[in-house]
């Protein structure tokens, strides 16, 4: 979790040192790799249950697939705008098409997977993911004989 950087004795000027390194690289380390566009989320501890909140504004809900496989939850948005009609009439000057394409994965090992419940309305994705009741220790100490 944590990286080492080695030290550089040609780089002891401390105006270039940067203490939030870490945090900036946080999100990255902690969800991993996200393979497409990025979208902004938000996670709410409730006692009982995480609330994910996640910004897709101008997807339709059609356009967005939530997955789980084994341990891992992954969010994929994709929409096209691609006008196929055919116009011999038309004369184009410029004519556009465009691909979104935002995935975001996280690990929900700890998440009670088969109970997930979620909405989407007015561009913002509401993921409820109730927690798996903690596992009480059953550590002990043993009376020697």
């Amino acid at each position: 979790m944590f990286d080492i950087t080695p030290y550089d004795r040609r780089n002891r000027d401390l105006s270039s040192y940067d203490p939030f390194t870490f945090f900036r690289d946080f999100e990255e380390r902690f969800f991993g790799e996200t393979g497409g566009g990025r979208f902004n989320t938000d996670i709410i501890d409730n006692d009982s249950e995480f609330v994910l909140a996640a910004d897709l504004p101008g997807f339709n809900k059609e356009d967005i697939k939530v997955d789980i496989d084994g341990d891992i939850l992954t969010i994929k948005a994709e929409h096209s705008s691609d006008s196929s009609e055919d116009d011999t009439n038309t004369k184009y000057v410029r004519r556009e098409r465009t691909h979104s394409l935002f995935v975001r994965r996280c690990n929900v090992s700890n998440i009670k997977a088969d109970e997930i419940k979620g909405s989407y309305e007015n561009g913002v994705l509401k993921l409820r993911l109730p927690k798996k009741s903690a596992v009480k220790s059953t550590a002990r100490r043993l009376e020697l004989e």
